[in-house]
């Protein structure tokens, strides 16, 4: 069933224990502050405000005892929107408590070809996202979790390595 964006944005304030995010794709940029992306670009520091609102969400869940973290699938090199996502983005937001983790598929395949990006939320819902070309938001359906995005979850996790590390080894590339 497709959601509201403010259905979808109360799914962050309303989750009790978890939030899980896969992201597929290697380009978002539709999706984001062109602004704040051509600064990145062009080599200019970080707005002090950036993303800001997403971090005092992830903050103020975090601070409550709940687990946001997420699997992001990329492959080397890393395109300009993900240096900007990853160098600006995930730092930003694993200050905030955010969680972290890179699947490689550089050298291997992609174990969830095909999987759309998705939120789960306590396990007991989820929420696919449909992008359009360059990454643009399209739209969310959110559902009662069926047991394949468990697995799916699943398999990212166990093929990821937490952001910080992978960040230290590849991030410059």
């Amino acid at each position: 069933m497709a959601i509201s964006g403010e259905e979808f944005e109360k799914l962050f304030s309303d989750f009790q224990r978890e939030a899980f995010r896969l992201e597929t794709l290697d380009d978002y940029t539709g999706s984001s502050n062109a602004e704040n992306f051509r600064a990145f670009l062009a080599g200019e520091p970080q707005p002090s405000d950036y993303n800001q609102e997403w971090a005092d969400e992830v903050r103020g869940n975090t601070d409550a005892g709940k687990r946001m973290y997420r699997v992001h699938i990329v492959s080397r090199p890393l395109t300009p929107y993900l240096l900007f996502e990853l160098g600006w983005g995930y730092a930003k937001n694993a200050a905030a408590g955010e969680e972290f983790f890179i699947l490689d598929i550089t050298d291997r395949p992609n174990p969830l070809e095909g999987v759309p990006d998705f939120w789960v939320f306590d396990e007991s819902t989820v929420v696919t996202m449909q992008y359009g070309e360059g990454g643009t938001f399209v739209s969310a359906e959110a559902q009662l979790i069926p047991a394949e995005w468990l697995e799916y979850r699943d398999i990212a996790l166990g093929g990821a390595v937490p952001f910080t590390e992978w960040w230290e080894r590849y991030g410059t590339e």
